[in-house]
């Protein structure tokens, strides 16, 4: 069964920096799209950032210029560079990725929590 794992998240001071990495567990065959996504409390979900398997890449407009998503393939790691965070950061970051393994499926990871404190 394939699992998306997240780690990274954490308490940060405004202006900080903070990295998450996700990467699946379990047995698969390709990745397709990959992308973070968050919700602040009282909020739904939204995108933060979201990159192609060819490494093409699409960002929210409140996060452009700060964040910076990436993937290395050969890990089939994608990764979200955070950087001047600012408090309304804060919210509970979710992994999201097309898996191929029995058929092609969208799967979430278990989210990590980001805290950016003013």
């Amino acid at each position: 069964q394939v699992q998306l794992v997240e780690s990274g998240g954490g308490l940060v001071q405004a202006g900080g920096s903070l990295r998450l990495s996700c990467a699946p567990s379990g047995s698969f065959f390709a990745i397709n799209n990959m992308g973070w996504y968050r919700q602040a409390p009282g909020n739904k979900r939204g995108m933060v950032a979201t990159i192609t398997s060819g490494g093409l890449s699409n960002y929210a407009d409140s996060v452009k210029g700060r964040f910076t998503i990436s993937r290395d393939n050969a890990k089939n790691t994608v990764y979200l560079q955070m950087n001047s965070l600012k408090p309304e950061d804060t919210g509970v970051y979710y992994c999201n990725a097309e898996i191929l393994s029995s058929r092609w499926s969208g799967y979430w990871g278990q989210g990590t929590q980001v805290t950016v404190s003013s």
